[in-house]
């Protein structure tokens, strides 16, 4: 018997491993009428809020934040590293929760967590999926009630019958000294579960790890057999239920967690597809108003789910591609990603293109066919996610506009590959070179996976080990051209934090950094304001490595954690400050401060210590109020730009981001189309007038429920603390949040962290320098203030001015060729000047505007000079030569070393003489060529015609 069930779990452990097909499988029921997806999804969160006290919270944004490390939030826990890692903010809402319920938006697409390449292949791949979940924190409860709760929503409220559930648990590591989970076992065995579906695994199935370092713990999970009885089990998971208890720290050794916490994941499309009685999630109601839409837009033949080589035509795969990748991008553009060139953007455009290619090249859809799907896929999903119902025009329009822009570079696309195979030998393989230009890495965006399938269908090989080596090219290339990284600094990690709350050391009081005011007179003008400074004590000093320690010197680098601060740490967009420290009673030994960093709630100071500095001592802080007053003008000059944004662009404009430093800004919007010079400039102005009326900014802080629902509010997709602190821009901030004032609707009112001016006037001026598109929908503004602002007015100014005196120059025309080329390297004098000056970006549109056409102009003048002053150079020399067999003499080349052909003379030769019956040689400056013909006016015409198309 022992050893039946032994090799029974063997089959069992290699049946979880295969993820096995749902096609042919007995469905759970087919005689009750199906529950319906959103039914599924609101009965889990009414299960776990009614009777089981979780507080449900919204799904985050699928756009990660704050986290570089993932493409996509691709799990429910992702929003909740910060508790994990005990770095949460203790004055935020989320510091507060304790047991938690959700419906997640996920995306699994591009990077280490990918299914992009198996949808349509199989009935059960998607990218992007709702992740249902339950959460316990600091051990609020953990094992028994988690697997409790699991199995009462299970049987009792889904009605699944326990017969064809299985769980597995962790069976241990001895390599890392890890015994198995035998409290899960014997959890599941109390809750009934028969010893012969309870399987142990290793810690590739059942132990969770967020990262290379971090928290993690053993996981069990719950599978649901298709099978039904009939002939082996075939498992497929449901939930995961990953308890949390360890930490995996650098060296890779496991340590205890401070605290301990429940974190669960079970795929909505998966659940709906089990109470469904369905075989695959695509023949669920969250698919089924997709696939429908689908047959009647395009007209083939009704999806049939088939797989492999019974999908003939590869129609169902494309049936499953298209319903999929619409809802990821749906969902994607509605949370601020777009299709773009690099990172989640990049890929988000890669899964459009490969929507459009089985559309257009399987199903045969019209164009536009893939944004008239976009209010099918809001009327499925929009009441969960209600963000996808306020986005919907703008979603649909923007995948019309990429689908379009795609189906005319695979035109274009399909016509290079011809005129590439035309040149080809019979045994030659396509060129990696033109194949690179093709794809997503090149200038057309096609997928390679199409351009091999075309050359496929032509019979040619593609030259694969020069695709290799064109991308690694591309990737030292984008290695190069990579900004730097900016230093992370000193971090206290989640034992150290732990150990502070064990002490009971309160979070670090950094209210002071709000403790400035003006100088009297109220104005800006001399020491503009005055920053006090700051009194605190030693609470505890950290080595580089993160070690705490009770003193230190000697030169070296260390974090330093005091009682309170007025040092501003970076966050919210905003840089650190910098400055100094000294010991009371010592004020002749400076500890540099280089940056301050906030770990979950406490202060964490980078001091270089060249004497020593011990827990304990006395210290007195200053801020460098040079760079703190710089980043306080760029961070209020930063909210008039939004508020100015939204009154030039209309009230649907949102920021995407931004970051600051006393040198600069930059602020990312989110615009339907590019910003046009006027706009650009109309910004400018809005912003001009509030500077020049140098009105008052007041800030407090205030309940966060009270900030909820004021119309015109301008807030971020971050966790912010409560109480919040508002910054109203000639508003009081009372009169602001009054619900009937509407006073936000007309000014600058957000909520935020940063320190500001406290009054408007100091930000001088405001100049956008830099304006580019991310991403398709997303544009990123470079902006100075101040004197940078009116030196950029200036250059701007002198630059307009040169291009008006070329023009003037221009329009006197020129008598000789010499004058004429002058003009014209003047022209590109001046572009490549106004393409790089710090100068209002407004400016620097319209002046390259008109160096494009002056410098057309330039150049047909330099060539008609040229032409003139050939044509007379030639009569010369056949007056002078009237006589003889020969012409020998010599032709000036002044103008060919500096003039740009816009062909070559060997090419120009070539098409003279072919019209001839001949042929011809020589170089780009200098040709000749042999031909027969009875009418030479005609070969003369050709020469003639052949020149002006070029021209």
């Amino acid at each position: 018997m022992a050893a039946s069930v032994a090799a029974a779990a063997g089959r069992l452990r290699r049946a979880i491993r295969r993820s096995p097909s749902w096609r042919g499988l007995r469905a759970l029921s087919s005689e009750a009428p199906p529950i319906q997806a959103a039914a599924v999804r609101d009965a889990f969160l009414s299960f776990f809020r009614d009777r089981h006290g979780h507080r449900l919270v919204p799904s985050a944004s699928v756009r990660p934040r704050g986290d570089p490390s993932l493409l996509f939030v691709n799990a429910g826990m992702n929003q909740f590293k910060p508790i994990f890692l005990g770095t949460v903010d203790p004055r935020s809402e989320m510091a507060g929760f304790r047991r938690v319920a959700n419906s997640q938006k996920c995306v699994r697409a591009g990077g280490r967590h990918s299914d992009l390449e198996d949808v349509g292949r199989d009935l059960s791949h998607h990218t992007f999926f709702e992740m249902l979940g339950n959460w316990a924190f600091g051990g609020e409860y953990f094992k028994e009630e988690a697997c409790s709760m699991a199995w009462e929503l299970l049987t009792q409220v889904y009605g699944i019958p326990e017969d064809r559930l299985w769980v597995s648990y962790f069976g241990g590591d001895p390599k890392a000294g890890l015994g198995p989970d035998l409290e899960s076992r014997d959890i599941w065995l109390s809750l009934g579960v028969p010893a012969s579906r309870v399987l142990s695994f290793g810690p590739e199935e059942n132990f969770w790890e967020m990262g290379d370092t971090g928290p993690c713990g053993p996981c069990t999970e719950i599978h649901y057999d298709l099978a039904g009885g009939a002939g082996a089990p075939q498992l497929v998971e449901l939930w995961n239920l990953v308890f949390m208890q360890h930490n995996r720290e650098a060296d890779g050794s496991l340590q205890p967690l401070p605290q301990r916490h429940v974190d669960t994941g079970m795929g909505l499309e998966r659940l709906v597809a089990v109470l469904q009685g369905r075989l695959s999630t695509y023949d669920t109601d969250l698919f089924s108003p997709l696939l429908d839409a689908i047959h009647q837009g395009c007209g083939a033949p009704p999806y049939s789910g088939r797989i492999g080589a019974a999908d003939e035509g590869r129609t169902d795969t494309a049936y499953r591609v298209v319903a999929d990748h619409i809802r990821t991008l749906s969902v994607c553009i509605a949370d601020g990603v777009s299709p773009g060139m690099s990172g989640a953007p990049l890929v988000l455009r890669r899964i459009l293109r490969r929507a459009v290619r089985f559309s257009t090249e399987v199903l045969r859809a019209p164009p536009g066919f893939l944004g008239s799907l976009v209010p099918v896929v809001v009327e499925t999903l929009g009441d969960a996610y209600p963000e996808l119902r306020r986005s919907s025009a703008q979603i649909a329009s923007l995948v019309s506009e990429d689908e379009a822009a795609f189906l005319a570079s695979l035109q274009r696309g399909r016509r290079v590959i011809e005129r590439t195979l035309k040149r080809l030998g019979p045994s030659d393989v396509f060129p990696a070179e033109v194949a690179w230009s093709l794809s997503l890495s090149g200038n057309l965006g096609l997928p390679l996976d199409l351009v091999e399938l075309m050359l496929e269908e032509k019979g040619v090989p593609l030259d694969t080990a020069g695709l290799e080596r064109l991308a690694q090219e591309e990737a030292q290339h984008r290695a190069l051209q990579a900004e730097p990284v900016q230093e992370q600094g000193l971090r206290l990690n989640v034992h150290a934090l732990g150990e502070l709350q064990r002490r009971g050391v309160p979070p670090t009081d950094d209210s002071p950094k709000y403790s400035y005011s003006l100088q009297p007179g109220g104005s800006y003008i001399s020491a503009l304001a005055e920053f006090g400074t700051c009194e605190a004590q030693v609470l505890q000093l950290y080595t580089e490595d993160g070690t705490a320690v009770a003193s230190i010197g000697d030169g070296q680098r260390c974090g330093l954690l005091l009682d309170k601060t007025n040092f501003y740490a970076e966050q919210g967009g905003q840089a650190s400050d910098r400055g100094y420290l000294v010991l009371v009673g010592q004020q002749d030994v400076l500890f540099p401060v280089a940056r301050a960093q906030v770990c979950g709630g406490f202060i964490l100071h980078e001091v270089v210590a060249p004497e020593r500095l011990r827990v304990g001592d006395q210290v007195q802080l200053h801020v460098d109020e040079a760079w703190r007053l710089s980043c306080m003008e760029k961070h209020t000059a930063i909210h008039l730009l939004n508020w100015a944004l939204r009154q030039v662009l209309g009230p649907g404009t949102e920021q995407r981001g931004s970051h600051l430093n006393p040198e600069r800004l930059r602020f990312d919007v989110a615009t339907q189309a590019p910003l046009t010079p006027e706009q650009l400039r109309a910004v400018e102005v809005t912003v001009q007038k509030a500077v020049g009326r140098d009105e008052a900014v007041y800030m407090e802080e205030v309940a966060l429920a009270r900030t909820a629902h004021i119309p015109g509010l301008r807030s971020l997709d971050e966790v912010y603390p409560d109480p919040v602190r508002v910054v109203s821009v000639g508003v009081p901030v009372a009169h602001a949040l009054d619900p009937a004032s509407q006073a936000a609707l007309h000014t600058s009112v957000e909520l935020c962290c940063g320190t500001h001016l406290l009054r408007t006037g100091a930000i001088g001026d405001l100049v956008i320098i830099g304006e580019r598109q991310l991403v398709k929908g997303i544009t990123r503004l470079l902006a100075v203030n101040g004197e940078q602002a009116q030196q950029a007015r200036e250059v701007g100014q002198r630059l307009a001015q040169e291009v008006e005196a070329a023009a003037a120059r221009l329009n006197q025309g020129s008598r000789h060729v010499v004058e004429a080329h002058r003009l014209s390297k003047d022209m590109g004098r001046l572009t490549d000047a106004v393409d790089t000056a710090t100068m209002p970006q407004w400016q620097r549109r319209e002046l390259q505007a008109t160096l494009k056409a002056l410098q057309r102009r330039a150049n047909t003048a330099v060539r008609k000079l040229e032409m003139g002053q050939a044509a007379q150079k030639t009569q010369e020399l056949l007056q002078r030569h009237m006589e003889g067999p020969l012409i020998v003499d010599t032709v000036s080349t002044e103008s060919l070393s500096s003039a740009t052909p816009a062909f070559t003379a060997e090419a120009w030769a070539l098409a003279v003489c072919s019209h001839m019956g001949g042929k011809a040689w020589g170089s780009r400056v200098v040709a000749q060529g042999t031909g027969s013909t009875a009418d030479l006016e005609a070969a003369l015409s050709a020469a003639r015609a052949y020149a002006l198309n070029q021209l």
